[in-house]
């Protein structure tokens, strides 16, 4: 029988590409920019299996210019980029990458947090740049953490490392907002489930963690900014889109709130004239959450596997939409 056809639409790491290659013809995008949504159409037309990142925009009539197609396996926790329900009407397989990167993105919110309240984005250029001049006793002010508040939003798997990491190590008080309690944050750190507008009046420290979709996009505008400290650092790791940057740019400036910290943007990448770069007090870096040499290999090893599961026709190890098992009984 003919190996299965597998699109790749960028190198990800040999962790999955030799599992894929072992089992099935691979075509691995050469380029560093994505194919464009023509190009990945065309490339996946004849393929049983796609292996897409979240800057692929997976839809309806790119699915029905790939009638072979049986899987698509996103090298991310997010799907936003796929339209779910377009493949389960289709009978198409989801899987994406969860578990894996849930230490390595609470790190990185907790260091952006860091960096942003003390000031190290801002005091490292003007150290490089030749602006520290002396010792200065009033320079560089930043704020202080042990015993501070941390507001959680979205106690899922990564906000709950991050409320971890925060209470354990500078005995931070942990509010939180969730659709529903989360027992074992209350019992480990003493945590308390407020509503989004108390959460946002007594936090020091507020760090976005829900996913992205109609509820919540944009959810961090001018309204909420307001209702911040003027001390408070806001912190995202989760979605670009949560945020209404022109509001978080305007609350930077004018000191509504203290400092930004932030993983992701809306676009990615953010245009190097965008405002924000400009402001002293917001620290952004370019979606590296995830960017840790075992995170990336286990992200790629759960995208190798759900490919090849789907190409297979058996059930995937971390399913999307598992209800295309039961449509194709049908």
């Amino acid at each position: 029988m003919a190996r299965p056809k597998v699109f790749v639409t960028r190198h990800i790491p040999d962790e999955g590409l030799t599992r894929i290659a072992a089992a099935a013809e691979v075509d691995v995008w050469p380029e560093q920019m994505p194919p464009s949504y023509e190009v990945l159409r065309e490339r996946v037309r004849d393929c049983d299996g796609l292996v897409s990142l979240l800057t692929d925009r997976i839809d309806g009539p790119l699915l029905d210019a790939s009638p072979k197609l049986k899987v698509v396996s996103n090298f991310a926790v997010g799907f936003n980029n796929i339209d779910v329900p377009a493949c389960t009407q289709r009978g198409v397989c989801v899987g994406n990458t969860p578990g894996v990167l849930t230490d390595a993105t609470a790190d990185t919110a907790v260091t952006l947090l860091l960096v942003a309240a003390r000031c190290v984005g801002q005091s490292s250029a003007d150290a490089k740049e030749g602006r520290w001049l002396t010792w200065e006793p009033r320079g560089w002010l930043g704020q202080d953490l042990a015993g501070r508040t941390i507001g959680i939003v979205g106690m899922g798997r990564i906000g709950f490392a991050v409320a971890k990491r925060l209470h354990g190590g500078w005995g931070m008080k942990v509010v939180y907002t969730e659709q529903v309690p989360r027992p074992e944050a209350d019992e480990e750190f003493g945590a308390q489930r407020v509503a989004l507008e108390e959460l946002l009046a007594q936090s020091d420290f507020v760090s976005a963690h829900v996913d992205l979709n109609a509820t919540t996009q944009g959810m961090f505008g001018a309204a909420q900014f307001a209702k911040m400290k003027r001390t408070a650092v806001f912190v995202n790791t989760a979605r670009g889109p949560l945020v209404d940057q022109s509001a978080l740019a305007n609350a930077l400036r004018t000191g509504t709130i203290f400092a930004a910290g932030l993983d992701v943007t809306d676009p990615e990448p953010l245009p190097p004239g965008h405002e924000l770069y400009k402001l002293p007090n917001c620290v952004i870096v370019p979606h590296i959450a995830s960017a840790t040499v075992g995170t990336r290999n286990a992200m790629a090893r759960l995208c190798a596997e759900n490919v090849l599961a789907g190409v297979g026709g058996h059930p995937l190890p971390n399913w999307v939409n598992p209800e295309v098992a039961e449509r194709r009984k049908k």
